[in-house]
């Protein structure tokens, strides 16, 4: 699959997304204002604040698919003019991601059929992207047939055909139960660790922010705007009891319960 390598003229510094004064405006209401973010090549961001602060609504803006009012997004280098093939969108409502006539392989060959990829050549890639997200075997199953959780893999595995520089994740993991939850986002890590991917992920869940991030940015809300940009150095790799229990854990959730709690009075 082709992908958009970055231009050779942008320093290997340079970020993978940059917001630079975003501004969006829907009529007389302003959604965000004068947002300005980078996030480097690999890095896990994640985005929480108070509904309202215009967290889904700063992804969209990211992947293309809304343009800001003012100010630019760049992606490598280059001005966003709309989606782009190179960033994949991870959606929480996993149940109307996929198409249910469709199996599960074929569910995943959309993104390869979207790119050119030539029938004889899908199997394999099929497979092999089945046993990363821990789905072997399950090629012939439709959605109806799998759990909430795999039909989440199945979307981040559709996601994943697409070769992605970048992964907008929409509280994909919201709606599943605890276990389920844990599960993925352990193997979100591994495959953003394997691919190099870097991501964008939104959530409610302020553990989930701490576990996952390199960094936690807290929106602001009416208009939304930064709040907090907060690093987490928590080595890596993680595991969902050690790390969960260490001293820093505990003061990253506790330092990002107060922004909540203040930005939500």
């Amino acid at each position: 699959m082709d992908v958009r390598a970055p231009d050779t003229t942008v320093k290997a510094t340079a970020p993978v997304i940059a917001f630079d004064k975003i501004t969006l405006a829907f009529g007389a209401k302003t959604i965000i204002s004068d947002l300005s973010l980078e996030i480097g090549r690999g890095e896990i961001v994640c985005v929480i604040g108070p509904s309202g602060c215009g967290k889904t609504t700063a992804l969209r803006v990211a992947g293309g698919l809304i343009p800001p009012t003012k100010g630019t997004v760049r992606l490598l280098g280059e001005p966003m003019a709309g989606p782009r093939r190179d960033v994949a969108i991870v959606f929480q409502d996993y149940a109307k991601a996929l198409l249910p006539w469709r199996t599960a392989a074929g569910n995943i060959s959309l993104a390869l059929e979207a790119a050119g990829v030539a029938q004889s050549e899908r199997g394999d890639r099929i497979r092999d992207l089945l046993a990363k997200v821990g789905l072997a075997g399950h090629e012939d199953k439709y959605p109806t047939e799998m759990s909430g959780g795999m039909q989440q893999r199945i979307q981040i595995a559709r996601c994943l055909a697409q070769d992605p520089a970048v992964l907008l994740m929409d509280e994909p993991f919201g709606a599943l139960d605890a276990m389920t939850r844990q599960g993925l986002q352990d193997e979100m890590l591994a495959i953003v660790a394997e691919t190099g991917a870097t991501v964008f992920f939104v959530t409610h869940d302020l553990e989930e922010a701490v576990y996952l991030g390199d960094r936690v940015i807290g929106l602001l809300p009416h208009p939304g705007r930064i709040g907090i940009d907060q690093r987490i150095d928590l080595p890596r790799p993680r595991n969902q009891l050690e790390t969960r229990e260490t001293p820093e854990f505990l003061r990253l959730r506790r330092t990002l319960f107060d922004f909540i709690e203040k930005a939500e009075h």
